[in-house]
């Protein structure tokens, strides 16, 4: 089999075009808009809200910014955990997730 265009992984070859289109399912799982949807649908005062695909456009990693008033009083881990509680679902997958919040003044 071509190198090119098989990949060994352990016992078995996968094709490297079946892993790409499997990969673009997954992307429109979870897109920029409808992650950043989700979040507006949680923090309904939120001033500031990014989504950001950081995965070269194949929707597995995420960088997230929320700017909202309704984390005064919480610690930056409970602030985090709000926004992994509200894409439990989605972050199932997901690669990897990268957190910032901010309290709106």
């Amino acid at each position: 089999m071509s190198g090119y265009l098989f990949r060994n992984y352990g016992s078995r070859y996968i094709s490297i075009l079946s892993r790409v289109w499997s990969g673009n399912s997954q992307m429109m799982k979870n897109s920029e808009a409808a992650l950043r949807k989700t979040l507006e649908a949680k923090f309904p005062l939120a001033k500031n809200i990014v989504v950001s695909d950081i995965s070269g456009g194949c929707g597995s990693m995420y960088e997230i910014f929320v700017e909202t008033t309704e984390f005064k009083g919480l610690s930056t881990v409970k602030q985090h955990r709000l926004i992994t509680e509200t894409l439990k679902t989605e972050i199932k997958d997901m690669h990897g997730l990268r957190i910032h919040t901010s309290i709106a003044e």
